[in-house]
């Protein structure tokens, strides 16, 4: 007779009982070290230990709990279709929605409304709002579902965040209470509760007024003008810079500005911050306009953004980071898993490969009065005598000479399947591309440690002064240069399979640090293809700075590329909607799609028509 497991136990009773609350026969729950999600039917909460701490399987519990509420009580079509902005309102209203539908969850059933507050107390605990020491470090999209939830279910705030969600109340109650005390009358309608939510953000200054749809047009004519006077005046304030070789990390430290949480409305990136003849007049009818390389020094000067130290930063290459024999070894291990994937990979190569052949072949022009004879229509000479000979010219098609760069989120999210498929993938591009003659370069980002590492050690010697920016040591790889053959280069991605490799991201500078290495390219079009799950992260940098400083300063680092560029931007979102962040992106929510997703992308892209009429 086999013994009793209580583990095993526990697992079988916690899935069914969330197949039951969520009503959906087919939930799939799994187990995972880092941050619990849930991707349509699949969901992976916290993996409790073996002695099953009651901590432990009470936030288990919670999570569960969590995703099938929000399944069986979540629209999302209708929660995309609110009209808000991107950004904090937009995270506000996320917030407010996920505390909708715990309440809802928990009125009815004390023992899922026990698990929910549970969870809640361990989740505040790691969150950076427990760490806030003034009103500019608390999270507002946190201390907003916070609040909500407290109108709504009647709980207190959790211990280990009362404080940080006090520095804002007063704020957020003195303009918005009435609204906030409405909330509970909408609580069992998605709908109603968005709309009156809405109105919460319009007394916080973060949406336009629902009751006065004219104000969109006025404050968008009016964000318009600013916008352009702006750009003019900070175009001549570029014009006057008097050294081109400045850094983004020194001029970020001249500018002063902040990138607050605690802000009451999202600040958009400035667009024209490169006048039209530093960027060359458009060319003729139908052709892509003729753009410079952009050096460091052209970055908008409005960048909120700085580094508190450089001096550990580094770049480095796959063979400096490991000894040829782990790479090796590393690289075995990733070629096992290909082999499981060897049908699907040759596939996906053959379908590229065809693609973008297709591309640079030669075409005909046929039915024309001179040329070669087209053999093929000698028929209806042969038929009615007296119809013309047909002929057929041969001409070239126009396939620009081209480079691509992968740069892949080496971020501790990452760890498991989804970082094989990426480093697969990688291996698929860069043995297609290079039989295309399509010259490909693989670089990966992250942090030389978790929080912080020596920036951090400086910083905390040297007093801890206030808003020091990003604090930890960056740590940008090299798997392939582009010049570099793949047969030399490909047991480089096994690096990606190392344990303790893949720690925090801090997406903006790695896109700018990708970037400036396509500038230097002598390619005439060069493509850059980002593949993350998610939101930059740094629990070192987001506890000592406002909530979204990443988050910010990737996408003014975007809206530069995509508007003042000739750099192609496109982006894969594993798990995650990165839509919100690129224009040109797709999400997709299992690690298996990866691979056909970036040939589909990367096929889509190379087809002149496509690209010529999407480019600005």
């Amino acid at each position: 007779m086999a013994e009793p497991n209580p583990l095993e136990d526990f697992r079988q009773a916690l899935a069914a009982g969330m197949r039951a609350l969520g009503r959906r026969p087919e939930f799939e729950l799994a187990y995972t070290a880092d941050k619990p999600a849930c991707h349509g039917d699949q969901a992976r909460v916290p993996q409790p230990g073996r002695a099953l701490s009651a901590e432990q399987a009470a936030e288990a519990r919670g999570w569960a709990d969590s995703f099938a509420l929000r399944r069986r009580l979540h629209d999302p079509a209708a929660h995309a279709a609110v009209t808000v902005g991107p950004g904090l309102p937009r995270e506000m209203l996320n917030a407010a929605e996920q505390a909708r539908i715990e309440a809802v969850g928990g009125r009815d059933m004390a023992g899922v409304a026990l698990n929910l507050k549970r969870m809640l107390d361990v989740r505040m605990k790691t969150d950076p709002i427990a760490r806030a020491r003034s009103p500019d470090e608390v999270p507002m999209a946190t201390a907003m579902g916070l609040i909500v939830r407290e109108r709504l279910t009647g709980e207190p705030i959790p211990d280990s965040a009362v404080n940080a969600v006090d520095m804002v109340r007063a704020r957020m109650e003195e303009v918005a209470a009435a609204h906030l005390n409405a909330l509970e009358a909408s609580i069992d309608d998605q709908a109603a509760f968005a709309d009156a939510f809405v109105r919460v953000l319009h007394d916080l200054g973060l949406a336009d007024d629902p009751d006065n749809p004219a104000d969109e047009e006025e404050q968008a004519d009016e964000q318009e003008d600013e916008q352009d006077s702006q750009g003019q005046d900070e175009g001549e304030e570029d014009a006057q810079s008097s050294s081109a070789e400045q850094s983004v990390e020194t001029r970020s430290e001249e500018q002063q500005g902040d990138a607050e949480d605690g802000e009451t409305r999202e600040v958009e990136m400035e667009t024209d911050m490169v006048s039209d003849a530093e960027l060359g007049e458009e060319g003729e009818e139908g052709m892509m306009p003729w753009r410079p390389n952009l050096p460091d020094s052209k970055l908008p000067p409005d960048f909120a953004y700085r580094a508190y130290t450089t001096e550990n930063d580094e770049v480095v290459t796959a063979e400096e980071l490991c000894e040829a024999e782990e790479l090796a070894r590393l690289r075995g291990y990733l070629d096992q898993q290909l082999v499981t994937l060897q049908s699907a990979v040759t596939k996906l190569a053959n379908r590229l490969q065809r693609r973008l052949m297709a591309q640079q072949n030669r075409s005909w022009e046929f039915d024309q009065e001179e040329g070669l004879l087209d053999s093929a229509r000698l028929t209806r000479v042969v038929v009615q005598p007296d119809h013309a000979l047909s002929y057929k010219i041969e001409r070239d098609t126009d396939f620009r000479d081209t480079v691509v760069t992968l740069l892949i989120d080496n971020s501790g999210s990452m760890r498991g399947r989804p970082i094989s498929i990426a480093a697969i993938s990688a291996d698929i591009l860069a043995r297609t591309l290079e039989r295309c003659a399509v010259k490909t370069e693989i670089l990966g980002f992250t942090t030389r440690a978790w929080k912080g590492g020596q920036s951090r050690e400086k910083w905390l010697a040297n007093g801890r002064p206030p808003k020091p920016g990003r604090l930890n040591d960056l740590r940008h790889i090299i798997y392939k240069q582009a010049d570099a053959p793949w047969r030399r280069a490909r047991r480089n991605l096994g690096l990606m399979m190392r344990e303790g490799l893949l720690k925090e991201n801090i997406d903006g500078e790695a896109l700018l640090w990708a970037h400036n290495r396509l500038m230097a390219r002598p390619e005439d079009r060069r493509i850059l293809m980002v593949i993350s799950d998610g939101a930059p992260v740094d629990d070192s940098t987001l506890s000592v700075n406002s909530g979204n400083y990443l988050e910010r300063h990737l996408r003014q680092v975007i809206g530069w590329i995509e508007a003042k560029s000739p750099v192609e931007l496109i982006a894969i979102g594993i798990g995650h909607d990165v839509t919100r962040y690129y224009s040109r992106a797709v999400t997709i929510m299992d690690a298996e799609q990866l691979g056909g997703a970036i040939v589909d992308q990367l096929a889509g892209l190379f087809d002149e028509g496509k690209a010529a009429g999407g480019r600005r």
